[in-house]
């Protein structure tokens, strides 16, 4: 032991295409503020760089995963999601990440956390955040999580072992419906943009989905064009910010964009060809049903988040919303959806009974231990604020 620190035992995952730091609840400490302090000083925020602490420096590498044992009986673990900025004094515990709960699924087995007596283990998580149950299907290999396979995702190199990631259980999960207004299109006053028409869903995450022309955009615009344009970002702040304060999940625009996590935004367009971003491969139209970009914490994703592609998924299977307007008649009676993103595509189906409730917001993921050790952090961020 060092005199001057304290060690925390940590892993790193790679799930899907972010990458997080995963903590067990007791090595944490119970009140709030010290929790936040210590959680901040193993990421290293907020600073740019990151640099005294583990985290990535960009928002798909700034996640946290915080596992504990289950509070509800028909799950295996509770599970925490916190997104840990790096430009501004902010742990946000407001939503999911769908990357990060496929390596949930990975931990949960290469931790023992679950039985794994036959090819593939199925993990029921409590997602705490949201307080609903995901289902992961992980494959198994030698009693750990398996990672050779011949799934490819766009965003990451090579391949893994398929993960079925399942969401039947988030729709309404933030806000108590999967339409937070009741309709598929909502008409919304904006300062500075005047009356924009938008969707907002709730499934994975909240999702404020705007069609791309109506910010004069034609939807395959990169992501690094899009953040350069200023003027073009404070107006999808508005947007999001006003969606936030309509549905109740903030008080005011000011209080929405200090806590910018949820909803996500989302242009759409329909279907188009263009070039990847990540590995510069031609994205063809007839491979996809969409065309979609998103920000989150103020920034532009640069694939598409998982919890983005179930609340996309759902979206378009609600008759009326700006997604399903996208779709052409053969897309909109599959139960796949292929979502053009900046790095590629991803698939997610999504099916609803009769009743209209979803029974499967699912898709496939890889994940994989990067890491086991400790993150020594400083004796006085435990002791003082």
């Amino acid at each position: 032991m060092h005199p001057q620190m304290q060690q925390i035992r940590v892993s790193i995952y790679r799930g899907g295409t972010s990458k997080g730091i995963f903590i067990r609840e007791n090595e944490l400490p119970a009140g709030a503020d010290e929790r936040k302090r210590v959680i901040q000083a193993v990421f290293g925020s907020p600073d740019p760089r990151q640099i005294d602490g583990l985290g990535g420096a960009e928002v798909l590498t700034s996640k946290l995963a915080i596992i504990g044992p289950p509070s509800r009986p028909d799950t295996d673990l509770d599970y925490t999601f916190a997104q840990v900025s790096f430009d501004s004094d902010l742990v946000d515990y407001g939503g999911n990440c769908g990357n990060i709960s496929s390596a949930v699924g990975a931990f949960a087995v290469d931790e023992g956390i679950v039985k794994t007596d036959g090819p593939v283990a199925r993990v029921r998580i409590h997602q705490v955040n949201t307080d609903c149950v995901l289902i992961a299907d992980v494959p198994v290999c030698g009693g750990k999580a398996q990672v050779s396979g011949d799934c490819r995702i766009d965003g990451v190199p090579g391949t893994g072992a398929p993960i079925l990631l399942d969401f039947f259980d988030s729709a309404g999960s933030t806000t108590g419906k999967v339409l937070p207004t009741g309709n598929p299109v909502d008409r919304i006053q904006v300062p500075g943009c005047g009356e924009v028409e938008m969707s907002i869903v709730d499934a994975g995450n909240v999702v404020v989905f705007v069609e791309a022309k109506t910010l004069g955009l034609k939807g395959t615009e990169l992501c690094r064009q899009i953040e350069a344009d200023r003027e073009l970002c404070a107006k999808m702040e508005a947007i999001r910010a006003a969606c936030t304060v309509k549905i109740g999940l903030a008080k005011t625009a000011q209080e929405a964009t200090a806590n910018p996590y949820a909803p996500f935004f989302a242009l759409v367009s329909p279907p188009q060809s263009y070039q990847s971003e990540i590995d510069g491969h031609m994205v063809e139209a007839d491979e996809i049903d969409i065309t979609a970009r998103l920000s989150f914490m103020l920034h532009m994703h640069k694939t598409y988040p998982g919890t983005g592609t179930v609340c996309t998924g759902a979206a378009a299977r609600i008759p009326g919303t700006l997604v399903w307007r996208q779709l052409s008649e053969q897309a909109r009676s599959r139960t796949e959806l292929r979502i053009g993103h900046p790095g590629g595509s991803i698939r997610v189906n999504a099916q609803r009974g009769e009743d209209g409730a979803f029974t499967q917001l699912a898709y496939e993921r890889t994940a994989r231990k990067l890491l086991d050790g400790v993150a020594y952090v400083k004796n006085e961020i435990f002791d003082k604020g």
